[in-house]
């Protein structure tokens, strides 16, 4: 799923600030600061995005990413869509300390 306009200025777990035209992404236990990249299993779109935010809080969702990323990876009107999360960095920031 992605994050919209509720979002928009508010701080993220890590400290940044949401921007919904950056390419970023709320994760339940991956590293600020990793970037991974997220492919739309439908259309075959991919995006890298880095994580700054704690989330996705609903039940079965592994990522939630930014409106940009949704925009890019052609989910907007569905809201939701599967995915596939590659890792291509790990960040060396904090984790949910929830998820360990």
């Amino acid at each position: 799923s992605f994050m919209a306009d509720e979002m928009q200025k508010k701080k993220t777990a890590s400290g940044i600030e949401f921007d919904l035209r950056k390419l970023v992404a709320a994760h339940p236990y991956l590293p600020f600061g990793t970037v991974v990249k997220v492919t739309n299993l439908s259309n075959k779109k991919n995006v890298n995005v880095t994580i700054i935010d704690v989330g996705p809080f609903v039940k079965g969702r592994i990522i939630d990413v930014s409106f940009e990323a949704a925009k890019r990876l052609g989910f907007v009107e569905e809201g939701s869509v599967m995915v596939r999360v590659d890792v291509i960095s790990l960040g060396n920031g904090s984790v949910n300390p929830e998820a360990l």
